[in-house]
């Protein structure tokens, strides 16, 4: 298990100009990315990067909600709920309760699949790892133990080798995601955002 502490965290523009991103991982397929996980914190409403080819799993994890509006459909993003969508869809957000800071999981649904799960009761379980993937895990509040290993707000920890024993105590709470990746034949290789 690895664990990236959030103060490791550093700020880079979103890819159209729009905000701030903080890069957690990415899932390195050759030179391009299987999948990506980051943070970004949304200010001020307006529209989102284009990242056609990925499907996005966004996860609001402070702040308030904010409803993402396409031509044609409209979803709500409310804290700790997430909203699955094609990452090439032209959104366009509104702030319904002022600024926000979301996760995002993107992934290239020919390469992986990827699923958000939020762990928020008080629980003592034990979550698999992909036999063919990996499991990551992000504290949203409290001090979620992940085995044995208190995961601070904002802590990202990596497991690829072992089941994930979780506690949970009251006021806990963690974001669960699984990489499962499809072609076996393709290697697929972690880069953390501090290493």
């Amino acid at each position: 298990m690895q664990i990236l502490s959030a103060s490791a965290l550093i700020d880079v523009p979103w890819k159209n100009g729009g905000g701030i991103t903080r890069n957690i991982a990415k899932g390195l397929h050759g030179a391009r990315p299987a999948w990506t996980i980051s943070r970004a914190d949304v200010a001020q409403n307006g529209p989102f990067s284009d990242f056609s080819g990925m499907t996005r799993v966004l996860t609001v994890v402070s702040g308030g909600s904010m409803t993402l509006t396409t031509p044609s459909l409209s979803l709500d993003a409310s804290l700790w709920t997430p909203v699955i969508f094609d990452g090439g869809l032209a959104i366009e957000s509104l702030l319904n309760d002022g600024p926000l800071t979301d996760l995002n999981l993107m992934f290239d649904p020919k390469l992986c699949e990827g699923v958000v799960t939020v762990h928020k009761k008080t629980s003592n379980q034990t979550v698999q790892t992909p036999k063919d993937g990996i499991l990551v895990l992000h504290g949203l509040a409290g001090a979620p133990k992940t085995n044995g290993t208190p995961l601070g707000v904002s802590d990202t920890a990596f497991i690829s080798d072992t089941n994930a024993v979780l506690e949970l105590a009251a006021g806990d709470a963690l974001l669960e995601i699984r990489l499962r990746y499809l072609d076996q034949s393709a290697a697929i290789k972690l880069a953390i955002a501090d290493r």
